[in-house]
């Protein structure tokens, strides 16, 4: 009922940067809270950064003052924009939105396909 479409991933030098981008679409009353995570070969899964509906974030300390999350709720779409990258920000990147499909009733949580990021000179 509700989809999420990461894109903006690709391979970047150290020091460069790169816009992610995750669209939602489908039966979408209102979308809640969202987020960023990233998995590395060998490592569970990891929040990156997460933002409210009313804009609130939260960052883990590994990206502060280099990723900045965002939200343009009018287009459904959520945004992280990483700075500075470090080879140990290579992973895949997935997208999280708790949406409401149905008032009152129907919440979803749901997760992108994914997006690479790798960081290597």
């Amino acid at each position: 009922q509700v989809q999420l479409v990461e894109s903006g991933g690709g391979l970047v030098q150290p020091g460069g940067s790169l816009r992610l981008s995750c669209a939602a679409s489908g039966s979408i009353f209102s979308i809640n809270d969202m987020g960023w995570y990233r998995q590395a070969p060998g490592k569970q899964r990891e929040l990156v950064a997460t933002i409210t509906s009313g804009g609130s974030t939260n960052y883990a300390d590994s990206v502060k003052g280099r990723f900045t999350i965002s939200r343009d709720n009018a287009k459904n779409t959520l945004y992280l924009q990483m700075n500075s990258l470090k080879p140990e920000d290579t992973a895949v990147y997935y997208c999280n939105a708790h949406t409401t499909v149905v008032a009152g009733t129907l919440y979803s949580n749901s997760w992108g396909q994914g997006t690479q990021v790798t960081v290597s000179s």
